[in-house]
């Protein structure tokens, strides 16, 4: 078996304890502004900005470091359209059809339905798939194992990075999303994951007022 050569950790920082604290507070006061927008504005956005937050997700952990994702950055309008159109029908039928009724009652008072124009409005729609397989040069095919795991890990740091930048996102995950693989010419090893909308906040943008749950719903110290 043959071993990976290792390096010497010579990037990492640490901090006193007194700055840790201001850093760990300082984060938590900004990314508790991130929030899930729904009206967006078209105002464009530079393209190395969306590729250096794809950078910054490239670089989450993944399972034997295999990287098991692959984003697919859309602008184009007709492509937007195209992925707009297959996905409100497959919310009209899960909203008509498929939802069961306790879903449909956790939904309800957020307002979302089969209508979907952010994904023609926004700037960039970013369809994140995660490879459950890799094809290796003569054909064999190799178990990607932690695919989701590690996918989502990386879409957690997108997110954030988009946030960070000043731009807003929402997680769409019209089920199925096979459709994806065909609008986007995807291969059959590679299977969607969410599709991110990404962009500014339409001047008028509205959101739910919720609350998140606090410390102690959402954690336990065993000490």
């Amino acid at each position: 078996m043959k071993h990976k050569k290792f390096i010497q950790l010579n990037n990492y920082k640490e901090y006193p304890v007194d700055e840790m604290l201001k850093r760990s507070r300082s984060f938590y006061e900004d990314i508790k502004r991130r929030r899930t927008v729904r009206d967006f504005s078209d105002k464009p956005v530079p393209r190395e900005i969306i590729e250096n937050c794809i950078k910054a997700a490239g670089t989450a952990p993944s399972g034997a470091n295999l990287q098991p994702w692959h984003f697919v950055v859309i602008s184009d309008p007709e492509i937007k359209k195209k992925i707009r159109i297959a996905a409100e029908e497959e919310e009209r039928e899960f909203y008509s059809k498929r939802a069961p009724k306790e879903w449909l009652e956790v939904l309800e008072p957020l307002g979302t339905d089969e209508n979907k124009p952010f994904l023609e409005i926004a700037p960039y729609l970013i369809a994140i798939f995660y490879k459950s397989y890799k094809v290796l040069p003569d054909g064999r095919q190799v178990k990607q194992y932690f695919a989701i795991e590690s996918t989502g890990i990386a879409t957690g740091i997108l997110i954030t990075a988009i946030h960070k930048v000043g731009l807003v996102s929402l997680t769409h995950t019209p089920s199925p999303m096979n459709f994806l693989n065909e609008i986007l010419d995807r291969p059959k090893n590679e299977r969607p994951f969410l599709l991110l909308v990404v962009g500014y906040p339409a001047k008028d943008a509205m959101v739910p007022d919720i609350k998140k749950k606090n410390l102690e719903e959402i954690s336990s110290f065993v000490e």
